[in-house]
């Protein structure tokens, strides 16, 4: 499947046998709980901790701040995912490829000239996702195992080694394809989003006052109050939408149609009664804050959630991991990095594919990773950096799809941009300045990935150039063996049609 570069979409294929494309939706839904939304499931676990952290300055928060957070991650989960990417991200795909790519071959196919400005952008976009894609799995699977430690402080000699062995499990059932790992991971998936919202209904229904944080005025109340404090809480809240971005990039995998339907029906709701769930019995221990996710769930529940948080943050870094074949795979297809061999795993998604080589790769940094930090506490400042940069990336490039390609009026898609750049803006402004403390490392990845693509570009343009000064024209060997007035002979019933695939020529070449 290539890549197209305009504004020039290809129709779906209707199934003739609804009964056998509902069954098709239901696995893919089930997969995609599995694959794409790991990363954003398991963050009830330490964004609203972290916030409240934020936001009380020490262990005890007041009202205002538990509302005021509250609000924050339901505004943040309702406008950045459920606003720009479900309503707007996904519908801009690429011949059913999604991912920052696809979205800068659709904005540069607009442009006669194809701009390169835009190509800078989707290189610097596709750079930072890579740059996430080996901080999570590092940090999900790490701080995983660090969850051992609270059944005996003795584990703590065999974390790292453990966390690499099971990172080289996951890596080794890559091989398997997204959807068999779907079908694996989908289930605990399920039944994990399945658990935290239950266990955030016991307490709303204990005190259903916690839902009047669903007013935004809480939001506008928190920055007027604290001002001192919102900056550093806002990077806090962001915990709450990290995974957003591979809704996008795992499109190919399994269509919009699953990734939409798995997030209002499933989802969605689970994580809005589970952070709200945290939200009022926090409010009924008087404030203190300690470790909410795990404490309201009492009794017999307390050990299978922590079982079950266990598998959930191992699987979250499965979201990323599919994401990046993607990006690969399309980055191939704009000539923007060498041949790879590219695996398609599944019969009827053309999207889910396996690269051996990419696999081995990412292991090898996520484990150099590993071992370099030690800690998930350290990794944590890695983090956020590349995954901000991605989203703020995508908002410039989704203003381009709204204009030149959707139509849209130039104000409301100045508006709709604003309202999205504004919001990736404060997250970005508020993980950068963990540059020094940790944040270097996905930056560094994220550079080396731009060099590689933009040698790897321009040398092909180069090379490009020089074959074709180097070509002699037909027109000159026509003339030279047929003479002067020597024309091409056309036969009877033959034509001849060229297709250029965007791999060859798009990003690097120029050719249309």
């Amino acid at each position: 499947m290539a890549l197209a570069s305009g504004a020039e979409a290809e129709p779906a294929d209707q199934s003739s046998h609804p009964e056998i494309e509902q069954h098709s939706t239901k696995v893919l839904m089930l997969g995609a709980l599995g694959v794409v939304y790991g990363d954003i499931g398991t963050s009830p676990i330490y964004a609203f901790r972290e916030a409240l952290h934020a936001s009380s300055g020490g262990d005890v928060a007041n009202r205002a701040d538990i509302l005021g957070v509250l609000s924050l991650i339901i505004w943040s989960l309702t406008i950045t995912v459920t606003v720009k990417y479900i309503m707007f991200v996904l519908r801009a795909d690429n011949r059913g490829e999604g991912g920052v790519l696809s979205l800068m071959a659709l904005a540069r196919g607009t442009f006669p000239t194809r701009s390169a400005i835009v190509l800078g952008i989707g290189i610097v976009g596709a750079s930072l996702f890579f740059g996430d894609a080996v901080i999570t799995p590092a940090i999900s699977v790490l701080s995983a195992v660090e969850g051992m430690n609270v059944v005996t402080p003795a584990f703590q000699p065999y974390v790292v080694p453990l966390t690499l062995l099971i990172l080289a499990m996951l890596f080794a059932v890559q091989r398997f394809g997204t959807g068999g790992v779907g079908l694996v991971f989908g289930p605990v998936t399920a039944i994990w989003f399945l658990a935290i919202g239950l266990s955030g209904l016991k307490h709303i229904i204990s005190d259903p006052e916690i839902l009047w944080a669903i007013s935004p005025h809480y939001v506008v109340a928190f920055f007027i109050n604290s001002p001192d404090v919102s900056f550093v809480t806002v990077g806090a809240v962001f915990l709450a939408v990290t995974g957003a971005e591979a809704l996008y990039a795992d499109l190919g995998h399994f269509g919009r149609k699953p990734i939409v339907l798995a997030w209002l029906a499933i989802v969605f709701p689970c994580l809005l009664l589970n952070y709200a769930g945290q939200g009022a019995y926090v409010l009924a221990k008087g404030g203190t804050v300690g470790h909410p996710f795990f404490e309201m769930n009492e009794g017999w529940s307390l050990i299978p959630m922590v079982v079950l948080a266990t598998a959930a943050t191992v699987i979250a870094s499965q979201a990323v991991i599919s994401g990046a074949y993607s990006l690969t795979r399309q980055a191939v297809q704009l000539n923007m990095l060498p041949r790879l061999e590219i695996l398609h795993t599944s019969e009827k998604q053309s999207g889910q594919v396996y690269l051996p080589r990419v696999n081995m790769l990412l292991a090898l940094v996520v484990m150099l990773l590993v071992v370099g930090f030690g800690e998930s506490s350290r990794l944590a400042s890695a983090y956020g950096i590349s995954v901000t940069g991605n989203m703020l990336v995508t908002t410039t490039l989704l203003f381009i799809v709204m204009t030149r390609i959707w139509k849209w009026n130039i104000w409301p898609a100045i508006a709709l941009t604003a309202v999205f750049g504004l919001i990736d803006v404060g997250f970005f402004a508020s993980n950068i300045v963990k540059v020094f403390e940790g944040g270097w490392a996905s930056l560094a990845v994220a550079f080396a990935i731009i060099l590689g693509m933009w040698t790897w570009v321009r040398g092909s343009r180069y090379l490009f150039d020089k074959t074709r000064r180097n070509e002699i024209p037909l027109d000159f060997l026509a003339v030279v063996f047929f003479g002067a007035d020597a024309q091409p002979q056309a036969l009877q019933g033959a034509a001849r049609k060229e297709r250029h695939p965007v791999g060859g020529d798009g990003a690097a070449t120029g050719r249309t």
